[in-house]
Protein backbone atom coordinates (compact mmCIF):
# COMPACT_ATOMS: atom_id res chain seq x y z
CA UNK A 1 0.00 0.00 0.00
CA UNK A 2 1.51 3.38 -0.96
CA UNK A 3 0.84 6.68 0.07
CA UNK A 4 1.69 10.48 1.09
CA UNK A 5 0.81 12.26 3.92
CA UNK A 6 1.98 15.81 4.08
CA UNK A 7 1.53 18.27 7.78
CA UNK A 8 3.03 21.16 9.18
CA UNK A 9 5.34 19.10 10.71
CA UNK A 10 6.72 15.65 10.99
CA UNK A 11 8.62 14.59 14.10
CA UNK A 12 11.15 11.65 13.22
CA UNK A 13 12.62 10.97 16.33
CA UNK A 14 15.87 10.76 14.61
CA UNK A 15 18.80 13.81 14.75
CA UNK A 16 16.84 15.04 11.86
CA UNK A 17 13.90 15.98 14.95
CA UNK A 18 10.99 18.10 13.71
CA UNK A 19 10.91 19.07 10.06
CA UNK A 20 9.03 21.90 9.31
CA UNK A 21 6.80 21.49 6.14
CA UNK A 22 7.09 17.95 5.48
CA UNK A 23 5.68 15.10 4.31
CA UNK A 24 6.01 11.47 4.68
CA UNK A 25 6.10 8.81 1.98
CA UNK A 26 5.41 5.19 1.97
CA UNK A 27 5.04 2.20 0.04
CA UNK A 28 5.07 -1.96 0.74
CA UNK A 29 4.99 -1.67 4.57
CA UNK A 30 7.89 0.76 4.76
CA UNK A 31 8.77 4.84 4.79
CA UNK A 32 10.84 5.53 1.58
CA UNK A 33 11.29 9.29 2.53
CA UNK A 34 10.68 11.97 5.02
CA UNK A 35 10.70 15.38 2.73
CA UNK A 36 10.99 19.03 3.59
CA UNK A 37 9.28 21.85 1.68
CA UNK A 38 5.70 20.23 1.51
CA UNK A 39 3.33 22.82 0.27
CA UNK A 40 0.51 22.98 3.07
CA UNK A 41 -3.08 24.40 3.52
CA UNK A 42 -3.51 27.17 6.24
CA UNK A 43 -6.26 25.15 7.05
CA UNK A 44 -4.40 21.90 7.96
CA UNK A 45 -1.96 22.45 10.71
CA UNK A 46 -1.20 18.43 11.69
CA UNK A 47 1.96 17.47 13.50
CA UNK A 48 2.80 13.37 12.28
CA UNK A 49 4.54 11.21 15.13
CA UNK A 50 5.57 7.55 15.66
CA UNK A 51 2.33 5.49 16.35
CA UNK A 52 2.90 4.25 20.06
CA UNK A 53 3.02 1.20 21.65
CA UNK A 54 0.49 -0.02 24.70
CA UNK A 55 4.01 -2.43 25.89
CA UNK A 56 1.82 -3.97 28.83
CA UNK A 57 -1.94 -5.00 28.52
CA UNK A 58 -4.46 -7.86 29.25
CA UNK A 59 -7.36 -7.53 26.52
CA UNK A 60 -10.17 -6.81 29.07
CA UNK A 61 -12.90 -4.22 29.22
CA UNK A 62 -13.15 -1.57 32.42
CA UNK A 63 -13.12 -3.69 35.25
CA UNK A 64 -14.67 -0.38 36.75
CA UNK A 65 -17.90 -1.87 35.34
CA UNK A 66 -17.63 -5.16 37.61
CA UNK A 67 -17.15 -3.83 40.58
CA UNK A 68 -13.50 -3.23 40.92
CA UNK A 69 -12.88 0.11 42.13
CA UNK A 70 -10.22 1.25 44.73
CA UNK A 71 -9.13 -2.58 45.26
CA UNK A 72 -5.73 -3.92 45.60
CA UNK A 73 -4.06 -5.84 43.53
CA UNK A 74 -4.71 -8.76 45.66
CA UNK A 75 -8.37 -8.69 46.12
CA UNK A 76 -8.57 -7.15 41.98
CA UNK A 77 -7.27 -9.79 40.44
CA UNK A 78 -10.00 -11.91 41.59
CA UNK A 79 -12.68 -9.69 41.09
CA UNK A 80 -11.49 -9.69 37.77
CA UNK A 81 -12.86 -13.43 37.60
CA UNK A 82 -16.55 -10.82 36.96
CA UNK A 83 -14.83 -9.99 33.78
CA UNK A 84 -13.72 -13.53 31.96
CA UNK A 85 -14.32 -13.26 28.50
CA UNK A 86 -17.37 -14.55 26.94
CA UNK A 87 -16.02 -14.10 23.24
CA UNK A 88 -12.45 -14.61 23.30
CA UNK A 89 -12.29 -12.63 19.73
CA UNK A 90 -14.82 -9.45 20.38
CA UNK A 91 -12.91 -9.01 23.83
CA UNK A 92 -9.42 -8.59 22.45
CA UNK A 93 -10.84 -6.86 19.12
CA UNK A 94 -12.53 -4.15 21.44
CA UNK A 95 -9.45 -3.73 23.58
CA UNK A 96 -7.00 -3.25 20.23
CA UNK A 97 -9.37 -1.14 18.27
CA UNK A 98 -9.21 1.10 21.97
CA UNK A 99 -5.54 0.74 21.38
CA UNK A 100 -5.85 1.87 17.57
CA UNK A 101 -7.93 4.91 17.51
CA UNK A 102 -5.22 5.76 20.87
CA UNK A 103 -2.59 6.06 18.31
CA UNK A 104 -0.74 2.50 19.39
CA UNK A 105 0.61 0.76 16.39
CA UNK A 106 1.42 -2.34 18.39
CA UNK A 107 -0.19 -3.33 21.80
CA UNK A 108 1.32 -6.07 24.19
CA UNK A 109 -1.81 -9.02 25.53
CA UNK A 110 -0.37 -10.72 28.35
CA UNK A 111 -3.61 -12.81 28.73
CA UNK A 112 -4.30 -13.66 31.78
CA UNK A 113 -7.91 -15.05 31.89
CA UNK A 114 -8.76 -17.33 29.06
CA UNK A 115 -12.09 -17.91 28.66
CA UNK A 116 -12.13 -21.45 29.14
CA UNK A 117 -14.82 -21.46 26.03
CA UNK A 118 -12.14 -23.39 23.73
CA UNK A 119 -8.79 -24.60 23.27
CA UNK A 120 -6.56 -22.60 24.56
CA UNK A 121 -4.82 -22.70 20.83
CA UNK A 122 -8.22 -22.08 19.15
CA UNK A 123 -8.58 -18.68 21.23
CA UNK A 124 -5.42 -17.76 20.60
CA UNK A 125 -6.34 -17.76 17.14
CA UNK A 126 -9.04 -16.11 17.62
CA UNK A 127 -7.25 -13.13 19.29
CA UNK A 128 -5.03 -12.95 16.00
CA UNK A 129 -7.94 -12.77 14.18
CA UNK A 130 -8.72 -9.81 15.94
CA UNK A 131 -5.57 -7.86 15.93
CA UNK A 132 -5.49 -8.45 12.00
CA UNK A 133 -8.87 -6.91 11.50
CA UNK A 134 -8.21 -3.90 13.57
CA UNK A 135 -4.69 -3.55 12.09
CA UNK A 136 -2.53 -3.72 15.07
CA UNK A 137 0.74 -5.45 15.78
CA UNK A 138 0.56 -7.60 18.60
CA UNK A 139 2.40 -9.25 20.95
CA UNK A 140 0.60 -12.27 22.39
CA UNK A 141 1.64 -13.85 26.21
CA UNK A 142 0.21 -16.69 27.24
CA UNK A 143 0.24 -16.01 31.14
CA UNK A 144 1.09 -19.11 33.46
CA UNK A 145 1.00 -19.65 37.11
CA UNK A 146 1.43 -22.94 39.10
CA UNK A 147 1.45 -21.43 42.75
CA UNK A 148 -0.37 -18.99 44.92
CA UNK A 149 -3.48 -19.22 43.81
CA UNK A 150 -4.80 -16.78 46.31
CA UNK A 151 -2.83 -15.27 48.20
CA UNK A 152 1.33 -15.67 48.18
CA UNK A 153 1.72 -18.29 50.54
CA UNK A 154 -0.66 -21.17 51.95
CA UNK A 155 -4.49 -20.49 51.60
CA UNK A 156 -5.32 -22.85 53.99
CA UNK A 157 -6.25 -19.65 56.35
CA UNK A 158 -8.41 -17.78 53.91
CA UNK A 159 -9.89 -21.01 53.34
CA UNK A 160 -10.83 -21.79 56.64
CA UNK A 161 -12.42 -18.67 57.25
CA UNK A 162 -15.41 -18.68 54.61
CA UNK A 163 -18.45 -20.17 55.16
CA UNK A 164 -18.66 -23.98 53.99
CA UNK A 165 -20.56 -22.72 50.96
CA UNK A 166 -18.39 -19.80 50.07
CA UNK A 167 -15.13 -21.82 50.28
CA UNK A 168 -15.89 -24.56 47.96
CA UNK A 169 -16.96 -21.83 45.73
CA UNK A 170 -13.51 -19.87 45.93
CA UNK A 171 -11.95 -23.56 45.69
CA UNK A 172 -13.69 -23.96 42.62
CA UNK A 173 -12.78 -20.70 41.21
CA UNK A 174 -9.03 -20.52 41.85
CA UNK A 175 -7.89 -23.33 42.96
CA UNK A 176 -7.20 -25.47 39.60
CA UNK A 177 -4.83 -27.74 37.95
CA UNK A 178 -1.73 -26.20 36.98
CA UNK A 179 0.27 -26.83 33.75
CA UNK A 180 3.81 -28.37 33.76
CA UNK A 181 6.65 -26.40 33.18
CA UNK A 182 6.46 -28.74 29.46
CA UNK A 183 2.96 -28.45 28.87
CA UNK A 184 3.32 -25.09 29.32
CA UNK A 185 6.30 -24.76 27.27
CA UNK A 186 4.79 -27.31 24.21
CA UNK A 187 1.50 -24.89 24.56
CA UNK A 188 3.84 -22.06 23.73
CA UNK A 189 5.50 -23.92 21.07
CA UNK A 190 1.44 -24.88 19.70
CA UNK A 191 0.64 -20.91 19.80
CA UNK A 192 3.82 -19.64 17.83
CA UNK A 193 2.94 -22.46 15.36
CA UNK A 194 -0.96 -21.22 14.46
CA UNK A 195 -0.16 -17.21 15.17
CA UNK A 196 3.09 -15.54 14.61
CA UNK A 197 4.36 -13.62 11.89
CA UNK A 198 5.57 -10.54 10.27
CA UNK A 199 2.61 -8.55 12.77
CA UNK A 200 2.36 -11.16 15.76
CA UNK A 201 5.29 -11.75 18.20
CA UNK A 202 4.41 -15.11 20.40
CA UNK A 203 5.94 -14.80 23.80
CA UNK A 204 6.48 -16.46 27.28
CA UNK A 205 4.51 -14.93 29.97
CA UNK A 206 4.99 -16.42 33.59
CA UNK A 207 2.75 -14.20 35.45
CA UNK A 208 4.78 -13.21 37.90
CA UNK A 209 7.72 -14.74 40.34
CA UNK A 210 5.42 -14.65 43.29
CA UNK A 211 3.18 -16.92 41.06
CA UNK A 212 5.26 -19.16 39.38
CA UNK A 213 7.33 -22.02 40.60
CA UNK A 214 11.48 -22.49 40.37
CA UNK A 215 10.60 -25.31 38.24
CA UNK A 216 8.61 -23.41 35.68
CA UNK A 217 10.81 -20.14 35.77
CA UNK A 218 14.06 -22.03 34.92
CA UNK A 219 12.39 -24.11 32.05
CA UNK A 220 11.13 -21.27 30.61
CA UNK A 221 14.45 -19.51 31.48
CA UNK A 222 16.01 -21.97 29.39
CA UNK A 223 13.82 -22.30 26.51
CA UNK A 224 14.35 -18.56 25.90
CA UNK A 225 17.70 -18.95 25.60
CA UNK A 226 17.73 -21.45 23.61
CA UNK A 227 14.86 -20.26 20.92
CA UNK A 228 15.49 -16.52 21.27
CA UNK A 229 11.65 -15.90 22.55
CA UNK A 230 11.19 -12.61 24.73
CA UNK A 231 9.85 -13.08 28.08
CA UNK A 232 6.88 -10.69 29.63
CA UNK A 233 6.24 -10.79 33.43
CA UNK A 234 4.69 -8.67 36.23
CA UNK A 235 7.51 -7.82 38.86
CA UNK A 236 7.12 -6.09 42.24
CA UNK A 237 3.89 -4.66 41.70
CA UNK A 238 2.69 -4.33 45.46
CA UNK A 239 3.96 -4.14 48.37
CA UNK A 240 3.10 -7.13 49.37
CA UNK A 241 4.96 -8.74 46.66
CA UNK A 242 8.08 -7.13 48.15
CA UNK A 243 7.71 -8.33 51.49
CA UNK A 244 7.00 -11.66 49.93
CA UNK A 245 10.10 -11.41 47.57
CA UNK A 246 12.44 -10.84 50.60
CA UNK A 247 11.16 -13.91 52.30
CA UNK A 248 11.58 -16.34 49.44
CA UNK A 249 14.60 -15.05 48.32
CA UNK A 250 16.65 -13.24 50.68
CA UNK A 251 19.63 -13.23 48.17
CA UNK A 252 17.90 -11.16 46.09
CA UNK A 253 14.51 -11.61 43.63
CA UNK A 254 16.06 -9.89 40.54
CA UNK A 255 19.48 -11.35 41.43
CA UNK A 256 17.45 -15.16 41.03
CA UNK A 257 16.04 -13.76 37.91
CA UNK A 258 19.87 -13.10 36.99
CA UNK A 259 20.96 -16.42 37.92
CA UNK A 260 18.79 -18.43 36.04
CA UNK A 261 19.51 -16.58 32.80
CA UNK A 262 15.98 -14.91 32.62
CA UNK A 263 16.90 -11.49 33.38
CA UNK A 264 18.45 -10.71 29.31
CA UNK A 265 17.63 -8.39 27.22
CA UNK A 266 14.67 -10.54 26.06
CA UNK A 267 12.91 -10.21 29.24
CA UNK A 268 10.06 -7.35 29.54
CA UNK A 269 8.97 -6.54 33.34
CA UNK A 270 5.72 -4.87 34.11
CA UNK A 271 6.00 -2.26 37.10
CA UNK A 272 8.64 -2.91 39.28
CA UNK A 273 7.46 0.07 41.40
CA UNK A 274 9.24 -1.69 44.50
CA UNK A 275 12.62 -2.53 42.91
CA UNK A 276 15.48 -1.42 44.89
CA UNK A 277 18.55 0.61 43.49
CA UNK A 278 20.40 -2.47 43.35
CA UNK A 279 18.02 -4.17 41.46
CA UNK A 280 17.50 -1.64 38.41
CA UNK A 281 21.41 -1.55 38.44
CA UNK A 282 21.27 -5.27 37.75
CA UNK A 283 18.27 -4.85 35.36
CA UNK A 284 20.07 -2.05 33.31
CA UNK A 285 22.95 -4.40 32.93
CA UNK A 286 21.22 -7.06 31.47
CA UNK A 287 19.05 -5.05 28.66
CA UNK A 288 15.99 -6.12 30.38
CA UNK A 289 12.96 -3.54 29.63
CA UNK A 290 10.55 -2.23 32.31
CA UNK A 291 7.19 -1.18 31.34
CA UNK A 292 5.71 1.60 33.53
CA UNK A 293 1.69 1.24 33.76
CA UNK A 294 1.11 4.89 36.03
CA UNK A 295 -2.81 5.15 35.84
CA UNK A 296 -3.09 1.31 36.98
CA UNK A 297 -0.89 1.86 39.65
CA UNK A 298 -2.67 4.61 40.84
CA UNK A 299 -6.57 3.22 40.22
CA UNK A 300 -4.81 -0.79 42.53
CA UNK A 301 -3.18 1.77 45.26
CA UNK A 302 0.32 0.20 44.02
CA UNK A 303 2.60 3.20 44.57
CA UNK A 304 4.69 5.17 42.60
CA UNK A 305 7.38 3.68 40.27
CA UNK A 306 11.02 4.47 40.12
CA UNK A 307 10.82 5.33 36.69
CA UNK A 308 13.54 8.40 36.66
CA UNK A 309 16.11 6.46 38.89
CA UNK A 310 15.61 3.72 36.49
CA UNK A 311 16.25 5.79 33.30
CA UNK A 312 19.13 7.33 35.13
CA UNK A 313 20.49 4.20 35.76
CA UNK A 314 20.55 3.09 32.27
CA UNK A 315 16.92 0.77 31.99
CA UNK A 316 15.01 0.86 28.98
CA UNK A 317 11.42 2.09 29.99
CA UNK A 318 8.36 1.68 27.83
CA UNK A 319 4.78 2.83 29.04
CA UNK A 320 1.54 0.30 28.88
CA UNK A 321 -2.19 0.67 30.36
CA UNK A 322 -2.23 -2.34 31.78
CA UNK A 323 -5.99 -2.37 31.07
CA UNK A 324 -6.78 0.50 33.55
CA UNK A 325 -5.86 4.35 31.89
CA UNK A 326 -6.44 6.84 34.27
CA UNK A 327 -9.89 7.48 32.72
CA UNK A 328 -10.34 4.13 31.22
CA UNK A 329 -10.74 5.27 27.99
CA UNK A 330 -7.53 3.47 26.60
CA UNK A 331 -6.13 6.96 26.07
CA UNK A 332 -2.32 6.07 25.36
CA UNK A 333 -1.10 9.89 24.24
CA UNK A 334 -2.60 10.95 27.79
CA UNK A 335 -1.11 7.64 29.86
CA UNK A 336 2.26 9.01 28.02
CA UNK A 337 2.17 12.16 29.17
CA UNK A 338 1.40 11.35 33.01
CA UNK A 339 4.50 9.68 32.71
CA UNK A 340 6.68 11.85 31.51
CA UNK A 341 4.96 14.61 33.81
CA UNK A 342 5.30 13.04 36.99
CA UNK A 343 9.09 11.03 36.55
CA UNK A 344 10.55 14.51 34.37
CA UNK A 345 12.28 16.40 37.96
CA UNK A 346 11.80 19.58 40.45
CA UNK A 347 12.14 22.76 39.21
CA UNK A 348 15.04 23.21 36.84
CA UNK A 349 15.94 19.47 36.56
CA UNK A 350 14.86 17.39 34.20
CA UNK A 351 15.01 13.98 34.03
CA UNK A 352 14.57 13.89 29.67
CA UNK A 353 13.16 16.41 27.19
CA UNK A 354 9.63 15.43 25.97
CA UNK A 355 11.35 14.66 22.81
CA UNK A 356 13.72 12.33 24.30
CA UNK A 357 10.74 10.56 26.10
CA UNK A 358 8.71 10.12 23.30
CA UNK A 359 11.76 8.80 21.16
CA UNK A 360 12.53 6.20 24.04
CA UNK A 361 9.13 5.45 24.75
CA UNK A 362 8.35 4.35 21.08
CA UNK A 363 11.95 2.66 20.88
CA UNK A 364 12.07 0.29 23.55
CA UNK A 365 8.04 -0.29 23.48
CA UNK A 366 8.36 -1.45 20.17
CA UNK A 367 11.69 -3.85 21.48
CA UNK A 368 9.28 -5.19 23.84
CA UNK A 369 6.39 -6.45 21.86
CA UNK A 370 8.98 -7.66 18.92
CA UNK A 371 8.01 -5.19 16.13
CA UNK A 372 10.75 -4.49 13.85
CA UNK A 373 12.70 -1.56 13.99
CA UNK A 374 13.27 1.62 15.74
CA UNK A 375 9.54 3.49 15.56
CA UNK A 376 11.08 6.55 14.16
CA UNK A 377 10.19 8.07 11.07
CA UNK A 378 12.97 7.78 8.30
CA UNK A 379 13.34 5.85 5.00
CA UNK A 380 13.74 2.01 5.79
CA UNK A 381 11.52 2.02 8.59
CA UNK A 382 8.02 0.63 9.21
CA UNK A 383 5.39 2.60 7.81
CA UNK A 384 3.97 3.20 11.40
CA UNK A 385 3.01 7.03 12.51
CA UNK A 386 0.07 9.11 13.76
CA UNK A 387 -1.30 11.97 12.49
CA UNK A 388 -2.29 14.62 15.22
CA UNK A 389 -4.33 17.65 14.25
CA UNK A 390 -2.20 20.10 16.42
CA UNK A 391 -4.38 23.28 15.07
CA UNK A 392 -7.20 21.48 17.71
CA UNK A 393 -4.23 21.58 20.71
CA UNK A 394 -3.35 25.08 20.06
CA UNK A 395 -6.56 26.31 19.55
CA UNK A 396 -5.44 29.87 20.82
CA UNK A 397 -2.93 30.46 18.06
CA UNK A 398 -1.34 33.56 19.85
CA UNK A 399 1.91 33.20 18.90
CA UNK A 400 4.35 29.58 17.91
CA UNK A 401 4.86 27.02 19.90
CA UNK A 402 6.52 23.74 19.83
CA UNK A 403 4.17 21.00 18.79
CA UNK A 404 5.65 18.47 21.11
CA UNK A 405 5.53 20.82 23.79
CA UNK A 406 2.00 21.47 22.78
CA UNK A 407 1.09 17.56 22.29
CA UNK A 408 2.47 17.15 26.26
CA UNK A 409 0.93 19.55 27.64
CA UNK A 410 -2.85 19.16 26.57
CA UNK A 411 -3.06 15.79 24.02
CA UNK A 412 -5.16 12.84 24.51
CA UNK A 413 -6.94 10.68 21.80
CA UNK A 414 -9.01 13.27 20.66
CA UNK A 415 -6.68 15.05 18.91
CA UNK A 416 -5.96 12.00 15.90
CA UNK A 417 -6.68 11.86 13.19
CA UNK A 418 -5.03 8.97 11.25
CA UNK A 419 -3.54 5.97 12.70
CA UNK A 420 -1.02 4.31 10.09
CA UNK A 421 0.35 1.04 10.74
CA UNK A 422 2.22 -1.13 8.42
CA UNK A 423 0.70 1.58 5.30
CA UNK A 424 -2.71 0.74 6.24
CA UNK A 425 -4.61 3.35 7.75
CA UNK A 426 -6.36 1.71 11.13
CA UNK A 427 -8.09 4.81 12.32
CA UNK A 428 -9.74 7.49 10.52
CA UNK A 429 -11.37 10.48 13.06
CA UNK A 430 -11.29 8.43 16.16
CA UNK A 431 -13.08 5.57 14.19
CA UNK A 432 -11.09 2.25 13.65
CA UNK A 433 -11.61 1.47 9.97
CA UNK A 434 -11.45 -2.90 10.06
CA UNK A 435 -13.72 -3.48 12.62
CA UNK A 436 -17.03 -1.47 13.68
CA UNK A 437 -16.04 -1.01 17.22
CA UNK A 438 -19.55 0.43 18.33
CA UNK A 439 -21.24 -2.44 17.20
CA UNK A 440 -18.61 -4.47 18.89
CA UNK A 441 -19.12 -2.60 22.46
CA UNK A 442 -22.70 -3.11 22.27
CA UNK A 443 -22.58 -6.76 21.70
CA UNK A 444 -20.05 -7.66 24.54
CA UNK A 445 -21.92 -5.46 26.91
CA UNK A 446 -24.57 -7.61 25.89
CA UNK A 447 -22.85 -10.80 26.38
CA UNK A 448 -21.44 -9.92 29.60
CA UNK A 449 -24.74 -9.21 31.19
CA UNK A 450 -25.99 -12.43 30.21
CA UNK A 451 -23.31 -13.34 31.96
CA UNK A 452 -23.57 -12.33 35.01
CA UNK A 453 -26.23 -15.00 36.33
CA UNK A 454 -22.89 -17.69 36.20
CA UNK A 455 -21.06 -15.58 39.28
CA UNK A 456 -23.95 -15.31 41.21
CA UNK A 457 -22.31 -17.98 43.82
CA UNK A 458 -18.87 -15.58 43.86
CA UNK A 459 -21.05 -12.43 44.28
CA UNK A 460 -22.44 -14.36 47.45
CA UNK A 461 -18.97 -14.84 48.38
CA UNK A 462 -17.24 -12.17 47.24
CA UNK A 463 -17.68 -10.28 51.10
CA UNK A 464 -16.36 -13.01 53.09
CA UNK A 465 -13.37 -13.55 50.65
CA UNK A 466 -12.45 -10.24 50.48
CA UNK A 467 -12.28 -9.73 54.14
CA UNK A 468 -10.40 -13.12 54.70
CA UNK A 469 -7.69 -11.94 51.66
CA UNK A 470 -7.61 -8.43 53.58
CA UNK A 471 -6.90 -10.43 56.87
CA UNK A 472 -4.49 -12.52 55.49
CA UNK A 473 -2.23 -9.71 53.58
CA UNK A 474 -2.56 -7.74 56.82
CA UNK A 475 -1.30 -10.15 59.17
CA UNK A 476 1.79 -11.09 56.81
CA UNK A 477 2.97 -6.72 57.82
CA UNK A 478 4.60 -5.20 55.72
CA UNK A 479 8.27 -4.04 54.52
Amino acid sequence: MNGILSATNIFTGTDRGLVPQASIHYADGLITSVSAGAHISPQTNHLIIPALVNAHDHARPSMTSFGASNMPLESWIARSAFGTPPDPYLVAAVSLAHAARAGCGGAMIHYTRPSGKMPIVDESIAIAKAASDVGIRLAFALAVRDQNPIVYGDSADVLAALPEDNRSTIQDMFIRPSPTPSEYLDRVDAIHAAIAGPMIDVQFGPAGVQWCSTALLEAIAERSATTGRRVHMHLLETIYQRQWADRAFPSGIVRYLKDIGLLSNRLTLAHCIHARPDELDMIAESGATIVTNFSSNLHLHSGLAPIADAHRRGCPIAVGIDGVALDEDDDAIREMRLVQMAHDGLGFDRTWSRAEFLTLAVRNGRKSIGAPGSGMLAAGEAADFIVLDIGQLDRDAIMPVDPIDMLFARGNTSCIRDVVVDGRTISRDGKPTGVDLEAMETELRGLYRKSVPQFKALERAWAPFESAVSHWFRQQGCC
